[in-house]
C-alpha cells in the first residue's frame, strides 16, 4: 500500500485507500465516521465531511490522519519478528481477539482468548508495561484491540501484521487458513 497525498477535495474513499486508519483517527478525535449520525459516504469529499461536522481546520485533520497512520504502522509486528520475540527471555502475552470458534480453527501456541473477564483482569491488575501482542484473522480487529489497550494506558502493546493468516503463511503452515 502506498500513501497518496490527500486534500480537502479527496473523496473519503481516496482518504481511506491511502490511510486505512483514517476512520479510526477521525472517530477518536472528531467523532466522525462511527455511526449513522456521524457517518459519511465513500464519494463525499473530506472537506465537505469536515464542514458538515463543524471542523474547520482541514490541515490539522490531515496531519492527524497521517500521524495516526504512522502510529499504527509502528505498533505492528511482522510474524518473523514476533516468532523471535516469543523465543526470547521475556516473551509477550499473546491475545487472540477473535471469537472462540475462530480460535478453534486456527491458534498460535501460547495465545489466550481475549474474553471480557480477561480484559477486566488486565485493566485491574496487569502491569501497564507488560509486553502484549494482539492478533486476529487478518490484522484489523487486533489493530483496534491494540489501540484500545494503548488508549487505556498500556505502553508495550503491538499487533500482529496480517494476523494468524500471515502467521500460518510465514511461520507455521500447520495452522489452518480460512
Amino acid at each position: 500500500m502506498t500513501t497518496a497525498e490527500i486534500t480537502a477535495s479527496s473523496t473519503m474513499q481516496e482518504v481511506l485507500d491511502s490511510f486505512p486508519s483514517a476512520q479510526r483517527a477521525l472517530m477518536r478525535r472528531y467523532h466522525i465516521g462511527g455511526c449513522s449520525s456521524c457517518g459519511f459516504t465513500p464519494t463525499e469529499h473530506l472537506g465537505d465531511v469536515l464542514k458538515r461536522h463543524s471542523v474547520l481546520d482541514v490541515g490539522e485533520v490531515i496531519a492527524h490522519i497521517k500521524d495516526s497512520h504512522e502510529q499504527e504502522q509502528r505498533i505492528q509486528v511482522d510474524p518473523k519478528e514476533l516468532s523471535q520475540a516469543l523465543k526470547g527471555d521475556a516473551p509477550p502475552k499473546l491475545l487472540d481477539v477473535r471469537s472462540s470458534e475462530e480460535m478453534d480453527i486456527a491458534k498460535i501456541d501460547g495465545a489466550v482468548l481475549a474474553t471480557q473477564d480477561l480484559v477486566e483482569e488486565m485493566m485491574a491488575s496487569w502491569p501497564k508495561d507488560a509486553p502484549i501482542v494482539t492478533y486476529c484473522h487478518k490484522g484489523m480487529r487486533s489493530l483496534e484491540a491494540a489501540s484500545y489497550l494503548i488508549g487505556h494506558g498500556f505502553t508495550n502493546v503491538r499487533t500482529l501484521r496480517g494476523g494468524v493468516d500471515a502467521w500460518s503463511e510465514e511461520i507455521d503452515s500447520s495452522i489452518a487458513r480460512y
